[in-house]
């Protein structure tokens, strides 16, 4: 176990869905196949050209402030964050410095330092020995950045946080989200000390995967450890970005402070009171809440009794909770029924997407059906497997279904029991094995008899009917 303790804070850059940019009326599209078309004068930075605020934007860093029990700012107003970059037209980035619109507030036992809205940069595609291009459908798009405080000790805890953010952005809708696309960015601010004292800091940026995330802060651990242990080199305060291939960081350039920023307020753009914008009071945003993640966690585990990390697949994922909270619906609040209805989403439906969104087939209505079925001895377990897998394949009822194919489990003692008999005459070892003590190969006998039955038979009446064949 090292003996330096890690603190890690993280920076989060999402882009909102918002319907234009966040200073202008250009279409917020950043990923137009199209290169430089959701552009205007503004994002541009044309001379004599005016920004306007975005509402929406402003409303929906305000909703994630209230999901996260913040404080919400009454005064805000927006800064020049002053930097020269190709990809940031004016010369500088509209950005939030001493009042951000939230503050504080708790997120996965995370504690929040602040939220704040800036503009997105444009994006930059750079071609080797041709030079760089820059394409600004992005710059201007809405830009929520999250600041935690110093208070991560492991990797794991970062990566955590960083996915319940990501599925808190997506429930409130405003943001996708989706890291692969750069709609979300993380930023590690990573640090070890042996004493409380925080150690020099290092920045590793724009981690496009929570498992990025996670392995960044091991690397950075690591390497420093290997330094204050009396190895080469020395840890400077520097912004380091991640190389993915070779899984290390590598030093970009000096980390810059915000006196380098020569921040200050931006003269274009009016203050805002909060307070004297209706749609932004807190009893408003309050009402527009959906349930959150860990409410709607705790719900399924108290109402329906779902096991914890089945209530985590259904709060991840939208499809699959949907499908069961239907299934519910349409079978009424029945402990047994809704345990089974759990184990054959989580289990078989989810073994059938294969990693897809998509259900097939399936819906609450059939679903409840199939558990119906279930419990009232028409299917065995086996028979519903397959039901449900030509169920997601094509749709249907799945009485229609199992009937079609022969799943019906069959009750028929008079035709089991002659079943029994050809199964016990066609195995005359086994039998013998059996009968000399190795019970076990009952379960062959079972195997035997739903292979026979083509999965319709019944595996309790087998049971029985094979122990009284061969006792």
């Amino acid at each position: 176990m090292s003996e330096y303790k890690l603190t890690v804070g993280l920076e989060v850059h999402a882009e909102l869905k918002t319907k234009t940019k966040m200073f202008c009326n250009s279409a917020n599209d950043p990923f137009n196949a199209e290169p430089n078309v959701n552009i205007c004068p503004v994002c541009m930075a044309h001379p004599g050209t005016l920004p306007v605020i975005n509402k929406q934007a402003v409303h929906h860093v305000l909703r994630v402030g209230t999901a996260l029990g913040s404080d919400l700012a009454d005064f805000t107003e927006f800064d020049r964050k002053n930097y020269f970059y190709p990809d940031i037209p004016k010369g500088y980035q509209i950005s939030q410095y001493k009042y951000p619109l939230v503050s504080n507030g708790m997120l996965n036992g995370i504690a929040i330092e602040r939220v704040h809205l800036e503009e997105d940069t444009a994006s930059s595609s750079h071609e080797g020995s041709e030079g760089s291009l820059v394409d600004y459908n992005r710059a201007g798009v809405p830009l929520m950045e999250l600041v935690t405080k110093p208070v991560i000790h492991t990797a794991e805890e970062a990566g955590a946080f960083a996915r319940e953010l990501q599925l808190l952005l997506r429930t409130l809708g405003v943001s996708d989200a989706n890291m692969e696309k750069g709609e979300m960015r993380v930023e590690a601010n990573i640090s070890i000390s042996k004493t409380d004292k925080l150690g020099t800091k290092v920045e590793v940026k724009n981690l496009n995967s929570f498992r990025s995330v996670e392995r960044a802060i091991a690397y950075e651990v690591e390497r420093m450890t290997k330094i204050l242990d009396g190895g080469p080199g020395e840890i400077v305060q520097e912004t380091r970005g991640w190389d993915e291939g070779g899984q290390k960081t590598f030093s970009q350039r000096k980390k810059e402070s915000a006196h380098d920023y020569r921040y200050f307020p931006d003269p274009d753009l009016p203050k805002l009171k909060i307070s004297e914008i209706s749609e932004f009071s807190i009893e408003n945003l309050q009402a527009m809440m959906p349930e959150l993640p860990w409410e709607k966690r705790a719900r399924l585990v108290r109402e329906y009794g779902v096991k914890p990390e089945n209530a985590e697949v259904f709060t991840a994922d939208k499809t699959l909770g949907g499908l069961f909270e239907d299934a519910i619906a349409a079978i009424g609040v029945d402990r047994p029924s809704i345990a089974l209805i759990e184990n054959y989403v989580t289990s078989d439906l989810v073994g059938l997407m294969k990693g897809s969104e998509s259900i097939g087939g399936v819906t609450g209505k059939s679903l409840a059906d199939l558990v119906t079925m279930i419990k009232d001895g028409d299917l065995s377990s086996r028979g519903a497997k397959d039901t449900l897998a030509i169920l997601y394949a094509e749709g249907g009822h799945p009485h229609e279904i199992a009937k079609k194919h022969g799943l019906i489990q069959k009750n028929d003692i008079e035709a089991l029991k002659k079943m029994v008999a050809e199964i016990i005459e066609a195995n005359p070892t086994v039998v013998a094995d059996y009968k000399s003590g190795k019970t076990a190969l009952l379960q062959f006998f079972i195997g035997q008899g739903m292979k026979a039955s083509k999965g319709s038979g019944n595996p309790a009446m087998l049971k029985t009917l094979f122990e009284e064949a061969l006792n």
